[in-house]
């Protein structure tokens, strides 16, 4: 270590200065190219997250409260959850839309998911055997997903934010146990 003999020349010297700077600049030039690819799927987790939560919370209200609770999809990014008391007293429906621009929706380069959840992929919300939903779902007071004739109804919900598969989500609901499971596209298969 250099002894200076004058206060005046203490501190940094250029070339110094510039070797900080040089490796300050190809850290946020790496964290930049990275944060572009990461930002679309981070959206898409969240909005998934959002469902997921929403379904599993239906379920088990259904179970502890001993009452039906119905589920809708609403347009391309909204689920409304309404728990079923006897006429005139229900609460008020909870409505959640999707943040980060994350849709219902299928991706042509994604197959369905894997068997026994292979329930269909002609449409992004696929329950009962067909990409037009049953007008009512509801999770029974047993945990069970039933439509409106209490016949078992199994569906997946596919979403992502369009034009990138690689955010493809997609989460499946069991009928006879109403059980929620959640899927992530790698790029190549589903992974649980």
């Amino acid at each position: 270590m250099r002894q200076y003999s004058n206060r005046s020349q203490r501190g940094f010297s250029l070339m110094e200065i510039l070797v900080g700077f040089a490796i300050i600049s190809i850290i946020l030039g790496m964290t930049m190219l990275n944060y572009s690819t990461v930002l679309p799927n981070y959206k898409a987790n969240s909005a998934m997250d959002q469902l997921l939560y929403q379904l599993r919370s239906a379920r088990e209200r259904a179970i502890s409260h001993r009452r039906e609770v119905q589920v809708q999809f609403v347009g391309t990014n909204q689920l409304t959850v309404t728990e079923i008391w006897l006429v005139g007293t229900a609460p008020l429906p909870t409505t959640v839309t999707f943040e980060g621009g994350a849709q219902y929706t299928v991706f042509s380069t994604v197959p369905d998911l894997p068997a026994p959840y292979n329930f269909g992929n002609t449409g992004p919300i696929y329950f009962g055997g067909s990409s037009s939903p049953p007008p009512t779902m509801k999770f029974s007071t047993t945990g069970a997903f039933i439509d409106g004739g209490n016949t078992l109804v199994n569906g997946t919900v596919f979403m992502g934010i369009p034009g990138k598969p690689s955010t493809a989500r997609a989460i499946s609901v069991l009928g006879a146990t109403g059980r929620v499971r959640e899927y992530h596209w790698d790029g190549t298969q589903w992974q649980e």
